[in-house]
């Protein structure tokens, strides 16, 4: 009984000292140094200057992620692949572990992903990145809208250019990946639209209707969504603050109820 209580509270204690604010502040401050190692491997001056340091410093960090994500495990169990993020940073980690020699060698450039763990790291990037996860099934449809959309108008671009310009509009792909030059407003007026004015003088009744559609309406109902999204999740948070405050003092006022009654029996047995 000892035993169990003794690895209970060593097992309290991993758990304070893994989740303490000053141990996230040094893993970020691990990510972001990784980071700028990992961008200095690429550069062949820094790697004849500095590249066995360079090499150390990142084998060093990876160390500590991996201490970081075993000590995790110890203290969370099987709890610990329940929540998303911890199976993020283990699968990131993993990957750095793999061997990327031989065949693998092209596993040398997954390391970077390492970096990707400042996501899980860092709360206000976790809260944008549920947001647009709780936004994909408004996004679908958006997707399937500007679909059909761009599906109509390939058509129409194909029948309407495809003869006069056929690299450009010549099948229905080729109109689609034109129309979205378009639609991202790279050099759609002087490397596109004016070229075909030329030959058809009212293509900007075709073009500026679908810059319209796409670009100024389409495109911005992901912004309105992804922002409804983000609004929802901090109304959540905020939500679940009030509730785990108003358990608290819930908590607080049932021990001082329990206090009382405790303090007035002795009263009553002093009297007795």
């Amino acid at each position: 009984m000892t035993d169990i209580a003794h690895g209970s509270r060593w097992r309290s204690q991993l758990r304070s000292l893994v989740e303490h604010r000053a141990t996230q502040k040094l893993i970020i401050t691990l990510i972001v140094i990784n980071a700028v190692t990992l961008g200095l491997e690429t550069s062949a001056t820094a790697m004849q200057y500095a590249g066995g340091f360079l090499v150390a410093l990142d084998r060093i960090i990876l160390s500590i992620f991996v201490v970081e994500l075993t000590i995790k495990l110890f203290v969370h169990g099987r709890r610990f692949f329940r929540d998303p993020w911890n199976v993020f940073d283990f699968l990131v980690v993993g990957i750095a572990l793999m061997p990327a020699t031989g065949a693998l060698s092209v596993l040398r450039a997954l390391r970077i992903l390492r970096v990707l763990r400042l996501i899980s790291a860092v709360p206000s990037m976790r809260r944008v990145v549920a947001a647009l996860l709780n936004a994909l099934p408004g996004m679908a449809s958006i997707v399937a809208l500007l679909s059909l959309i761009y599906y109509v108008f390939s058509v129409m671009a194909t029948k309407l250019f495809g003869a006069s310009f056929p690299e450009w509009f010549g099948t229905i792909g080729s109109s689609a990946y034109t129309l979205f030059q378009v639609m991202t407003l790279d050099s759609w007026s002087s490397g596109v639209v004016r070229s075909i004015m030329e030959v058809y003088p009212l293509a900007w009744l075709f073009f500026v209707p679908f810059i319209l559609t796409t670009s100024f309406t389409v495109l911005n109902l992901f912004i309105g969504i992804i922002v409804d999204a983000m609004q929802a999740g901090a109304q959540e948070e905020i939500t679940a603050e009030r509730e785990k405050a108003h358990a608290d003092a819930e908590l607080i006022l049932s021990e001082i109820r329990d206090l009382r009654q405790e303090v007035a029996s002795l009263k009553r047995g002093r009297q007795g």
